[in-house]
């Protein structure tokens, strides 16, 4: 079923003539004057410009707001996932509710100052008379996506060969052009995605319309004036290797403002709270805060890693594609186990590497390993940097389990060192998972400090403390399947498969 146009608010003293409309006092002005006006207007109230945008308050949105002030085009310059597009269409927002058109013109055209051909012969032929239809703010956005194999025609316009045809005009009648989404934007706001994916000559077809304010469409001699805000967004060209911005265009968009990942993995949270799907259908299901930041830290040591490839950026779509399969998982394990409430624990990290794996690029040293040990890898130092923040620290005096280890964590080791192991899955019943992890001498005691007053939290902060315990190589860890063990470093190590035997995909027989 096709999409229904957004109906434009009318009332009983909506002016539908030219005649009607100059008597209301009525009075063209250029689409930058309108988005300044109503900037201003927010600004002096106070009113949120960007709902939803976080992170950017004292840095992108400054930006965005200076340029829009100054009447400038501009760009937003940043690596995926840092919510440029949703910015640019945010900015229907500063439009005024409905603007009068002049009806029956392909350009949107003022009533009282058309600028195509066809609406000044209407306005002409009817005077007071023509008829006034009104375009929403909606209505006056259009963005595209820029590709290689996008034309001048599609963005500016040809002649109709057709259109001259069917009503008997030359090609030297400018009512033959057939206009392109630019010029059909007139009176609007007008975005190009990836600008640099642009070819070059198609480029070089802008210019007029970012200086000169006009369109020129093949050999007419007719210049049409289009009233426009552009804007666009682009990766760093040392990201796209397909193309880059050509320095005269790069000249003539006046402002360039570079955007960011969140600052802090509080506020990507927020992000992912805001974006991800988790309000699910199935009572019981619990994400507390620490595993939100946790989720979170995963794409930060992700953009600080060796493995992966910077300049391509790690997107704000992993956390939330992690959260939305966390969730999913927590929804599994209660449909199977029936349990109630569902609590995360750390074996459900597993589940999350699909959201990782397709979204992260690798240098060649990551490529080599492999993306999903890369992607376990990247898990594995999140929680050492939760573990290393919260956690007593793993002492150097700690080793194999001996009798001469001291700290929190020495009856643990020595229980491990005597040959007892632990296996963890996330497809256990609650109790069976806690019962395993109170195996483990003293280790409720130290989660009993650290975790929360429920069950399930303490049961969490017990496997974030035997996962940290791995992480600073006190503790071997073996993943097979949807299970994880986590048993003595050293004898361990001596059974481990050599390379080539046992290690299937997945992990299995693998220690990380």
């Amino acid at each position: 079923m096709a999409a229904q146009k957004p109906q434009t608010p009318r009332t009983p003293r909506t002016p539908l003539t030219v005649g009607a409309l100059r008597a209301s006092g009525y009075r063209p002005r250029s689409v930058k004057q309108e988005i300044r006006h109503n900037l201003r207007a927010k600004l002096a109230s106070g009113e949120p410009l960007f709902p939803g945008i976080l992170g950017y308050d004292r840095t992108v949105i400054p930006g965005v707001v200076n340029a829009l002030l100054a009447g400038h085009d501009f760009i937003l310059l940043g690596l995926r996932g840092q919510a440029k597009t949703r910015i640019l269409r945010a900015l229907v927002t500063l439009l005024d509710e409905a603007i009068p058109v002049l009806a029956g013109t392909e350009l949107n055209d003022d009533p009282l100052a058309p600028v195509s051909t066809t609406g000044q012969r209407l306005l002409a032929e009817a005077g007071d008379d023509a008829p006034v239809e009104w375009l929403s703010r909606e209505e006056r956005y259009n963005e595209k996506l820029a590709t290689p194999d996008v034309s001048i025609a599609d963005l500016l316009g040809d002649i109709d060969p057709i259109k001259a045809a069917t009503r008997k005009l030359t090609f030297a009648d400018p009512e033959v052009i057939h206009f392109g989404i630019i010029p059909r934007t007139n009176r609007g706001i007008f975005a190009i995605n990836e600008l640099p994916d642009l070819s070059p000559r198609i480029q070089v077809g802008l210019f007029n319309i970012l200086e000169e304010r006009d369109l020129q469409i093949r050999g007419f001699p007719v210049r049409i004036p289009l009233d426009l805000l552009m804007v666009f967004s682009a990766n760093p060209e040392d990201y796209t290797n397909r193309g880059s911005i050509i320095t005269p265009l790069k000249d003539r968009i006046s402002s360039q403002i570079l955007t960011h990942y969140p600052p802090d993995a509080t506020i990507a949270a927020d992000i992912t709270r805001q974006e991800a799907w988790t309000e699910r259908d199935v009572d019981g299901v619990v994400i507390p805060e620490d595993v939100r930041l946790l989720i979170e830290e995963i794409s930060v040591v992700a953009r600080e890693s060796d493995l992966v490839d910077q300049s391509s950026g790690v997107s704000a779509r992993v956390s939330i594609s992690a959260m939305e399969l966390l969730v999913s998982n927590l929804e599994r394990r209660a449909l199977a186990t029936g349990d109630d409430p569902v609590y995360p624990r750390l074996c459900d990290l597993q589940m999350l590497l699909p959201a990782i794996t397709g979204k992260v690029e690798m240098v060649y040293e990551g490529e080599q390993q492999g993306a999903e040990v890369v992607a376990r890898r990247l898990v594995g130092m999140a929680v050492k940097k939760q573990f290393d923040a919260r956690y007593p620290e793993v002492g150097k005096e700690l080793g194999s389990g001996g009798e001469d280890d001291r700290g929190p964590y020495a009856r643990m080791v020595h229980w491990f060192a005597e040959g007892n192991a632990v296996t963890l899955s996330d497809e256990q019943k609650f109790a069976d998972y806690e019962a395993e992890l109170a195996k483990v001498p003293g280790l409720f005691d130290l989660a009993g400090r650290l975790g929360g007053r429920r069950r399930e939290e303490r049961a969490l902060a017990a496997e974030i403390a035997l996962e940290g315990l791995h992480q600073h190589l006190k503790l071997a860890r073996q993943d097979l399947d949807s299970q994880v063990s986590y048993k003595e470093m050293v004898k361990f190590q001596l059974l481990k498969p050599k390379k080539g035997v046992g290690g299937g995909r997945g992990g299995r027989g693998d220690i990380n």
